[in-house]
């Protein structure tokens, strides 16, 4: 595995406040996957999932039920679409939709915050790369998580869910 793939997959893990201190199964993960595939947002996904426990007790603590925000079917299908379309790094959807979406999203991350929640996204793990890009910068309490990466003795509790029409 080449050095530079390592890193840009630790960059990401820290660009997305995934701590990095289990150093073993990310080795091992990417040891695992990476005979599978050299791209760092797959191989980010795979660590992510391996690493998902550590992930959720930085956002919830012990906490049994995590509260989450999911987008609706229609607009998750949407998003997974013209991301197969228009690639990766540049959903080909429209701005207005891009511009609702982030609007709620915003809007059910402060309410999740008033009510002393950490806020997450709930997604596919096909979107969550690029949903965790659109939101970075943005609306910064916003965690973005793929169904893998929560540990199954967690119980999710939807919220609120954003879609075309919110």
């Amino acid at each position: 595995l080449p050095l530079g793939l390592v890193v840009k997959v630790l960059q990401n893990l820290l660009q997305e406040r995934v701590p990095i201190r289990d150093m073993r199964s990310i080795a091992e993960t990417l040891a695992e996957y990476s005979v599978k595939s050299q791209d760092p947002d797959i191989l980010t996904s795979a660590v992510r999932s391996s690493l998902g426990r550590l992930i959720i007790h930085e956002i919830s603590g012990i906490q049994n039920e995590l509260p989450v925000i999911t987008l609706d079917y229609e607009l998750e299908q949407l998003l997974h679409k013209s991301l197969q379309t228009a690639g990766e790094n540049s959903a080909g959807i429209e701005p207005g939709l891009a511009e609702q979406m982030h609007k709620s999203l915003q809007e059910s991350t402060q309410k999740m915050e008033m009510e002393g929640q950490t806020a997450v996204l709930l997604v596919s793990s096909y979107v969550r790369p690029w949903l965790a890009r659109f939101v970075r910068h943005s609306i910064s309490g916003l965690h973005v998580l793929a169904y893998n990466e929560i540990p199954s003795d967690r119980q999710i509790k939807v919220v609120s869910t954003v879609g075309r029409r919110t």
